[in-house]
């Protein structure tokens, strides 16, 4: 089954928002390997954690892509989770309006996305060639 409109759109944020954070990811490694960690353990294991969240949001894409709702779900969240620290980013002086616009607005987009797909996909009738246990 190939998803609607909003969710290739929602499929599409979720992918660049990976993209992103594995440049976040590589640029982390070139840190690392200047020399610039004050722990090496701690920032190996952040990179591994970045790492993992780009290939769970390269896997919520591609699901969202091909119409899962497990995959819409875990999108939400972590748009959630994006919007929840951009919002603690705005408690802290100086705010990083950087920081704050370049997250929150892919993270907003995503989870209207996401949401609207998710409503329009309810309240389509459902598609007689299909088997309903499928997804």
């Amino acid at each position: 089954m190939r998803a609607p409109r909003l969710a290739m759109a929602a499929a599409a944020v979720l992918a660049l928002e990976g993209a992103a954070v594995t440049v976040f990811a590589i640029i982390e490694l070139f840190q690392l390997g200047a020399g610039e960690a004050a722990s090496l353990i701690t920032a190996i294991a952040l990179i591994v954690l970045t790492l993992i969240g780009a290939a769970a949001l390269f896997a919520f894409a591609w699901g969202t892509r091909v119409g899962h709702m497990w995959a819409r779900s875990g999108g939400v969240v972590l748009q959630l989770l994006a919007i929840a620290l951009v919002l603690a980013t705005l408690t802290v002086p100086p705010i990083a309006w950087t920081f704050v616009l370049g997250v929150g607005i892919p993270s907003v987009l995503c989870f209207v996305l996401l949401l609207a797909s998710t409503r329009k996909e309810a309240v389509r009738p459902p598609d007689s060639t299909e088997d309903p246990v499928a997804d």
